[in-house]
């Protein structure tokens, strides 16, 4: 352990040797070391030279640069450093000033050696704490930053707050999950050279997280190219769906910007698919001491993760699920299907999300109302789904069922035969 560094700053001539004399043990031990300085300005300049000055014991009166002017330059220029102010009895008036300005304590003049020596031991001490406080307030800002770099700041909002709430153990919760998927990633990862797809790949997810951020999102993992985020845990939002849903409205309009750009760049980059539901699942820190992975474990996470492949067999980009939209009192969107899900026994109804403009279109209203004529069984249904192919040819959804019609199928209810 390296001596502990003081600065003493004293015109008087007799000072160095006092202070040498009375600290020789402390200083042959290696305890303490003393530097000494004539005055504030060369006070100043030994900082300078000498960053291992850990506490200043400093006169008032001194020529160039007094004692007060001294301190106030230290605040200034080495606010980690605490200072003693010695004074000559009863000058109460530079005492207070030099408390206001930050003195940690005072002595008398004539210095009387015991209090000295009692004096420096209680300021080693604060500054001992203080700079032990500091250190966990950095290690803490630290560890936080670190942690944003991989969890929600919700999560690490949550630690901080309780770091007991991501402990080893879950709970039980109803929560909104969100699953994305970027088509045809794999060809394109073999057919593209590594630095273009790390440059991609990383710009890509980057942004989703963003996204799933700035909607106070938990992002739960990242595989490849696809992002698993939950909303309302570990903090409870009542609107966590909603949350959820205007989740998934931004993330399309940012890769459908993002596909066509790179389209334009030559990289066939494909479509991003995103599937959205709610429910109960298990939520919690899983892992223990060595390994830290927050998430959701149950059956509402993984018709998630189906839901957003139902996108690819009916051509959207966006699926959310009845118990989502039960949730949002004005939710926007249109009707798919009631969906059988592959390993399911039980339907769901599946709904697409859309933004407020194509919502407010005529060819919505177009698609609604022949969505009904279709679950109604009404004969209609293939005349209006083929009137609304002819005025707007590039809707998936509407071809989708347009098809299932003129091969012979009837109603709303969907098998879908893969995962």
């Amino acid at each position: 352990m390296s001596a502990i560094r003081i600065l003493v700053v004293d015109d008087e001539p007799d000072v160095e040797a006092l202070v040498s004399q009375r600290f020789r043990r402390q200083v042959r031990k290696g305890e303490l070391s003393f530097v000494f300085a004539r005055d504030g300005q060369h006070a100043l300049e030994v900082l300078e030279d000498d960053s291992d000055v850990v506490m200043v014991l400093s006169d008032i009166n001194m020529p160039r640069m007094d004692g007060l002017a001294l301190l106030e330059q230290l605040n200034e220029l080495h606010e980690d450093l605490a200072t003693v102010i010695v004074s000559a009895y009863g000058d109460m008036a530079n005492i207070r000033t030099a408390m206001n300005r930050g003195a940690f304590d005072f002595v008398t003049k004539p210095i009387e050696f015991d209090d000295l020596e009692t004096t420096i031991s209680k300021t080693l001490s604060h500054l001992k704490v203080l700079r032990q406080l500091q250190q966990e307030k950095t290690d803490a800002e630290k560890g936080k930053a670190i942690l944003s770099r991989y969890f929600s700041p919700n999560v690490v909002q949550a630690l901080s707050q309780n770091p007991d709430c991501l402990s080893p153990q879950g709970e039980r919760r109803f929560a909104t999950f969100l699953f994305t998927d970027l088509a045809d990633f794999t060809p394109l990862v073999e057919t593209t050279d590594s630095d273009v797809i790390v440059a991609l790949l990383n710009e890509y997810l980057d942004r989703l997280a963003k996204i799933v951020f700035e909607h106070e999102g938990t992002v739960m993992k990242v595989v490849g190219d696809a992002l698993h985020a939950m909303f309302g845990a570990p903090l409870d939002q009542s609107d966590h769906a909603k949350r959820a849903v205007a989740c998934a409205l931004a993330i399309d309009a940012f890769t459908t910007e993002f596909q066509t750009a790179k389209n334009s760049a030559g990289i066939p980059l494909g479509v991003t698919r995103v599937g959205v539901n709610s429910g109960q699942a298990i939520i919690g820190n899983f892992g223990g001491d060595y390994f830290f992975d927050y998430t959701a474990y149950g059956d509402a996470v993984n018709v998630a993760a189906r839901l957003e492949s139902v996108n690819k067999q009916l051509g959207t980009r966006l699926c959310v699920s009845q118990t989502v939209i039960d949730q949002i009192d004005d939710f926007q969107g249109r009707p798919m299907g009631t969906l059988l899900l592959k390993g399911k026994s039980q339907m769901l109804n599946a709904y697409e999300p859309l933004t407020e403009e194509r919502f407010a279109s005529e060819c919505t209203a177009d698609y609604v109302e022949a969505f009904a004529k279709l679950k109604a069984g009404d004969d209609g249904a293939r005349q209006a789904f083929a009137s609304l192919v002819g005025k707007s040819d590039d809707d998936p959804l509407t071809m989708y069922h347009l098809g299932r019609l003129l091969a012979g199928e009837t109603g709303v209810e969907i098998e879908l035969l893969t995962k």
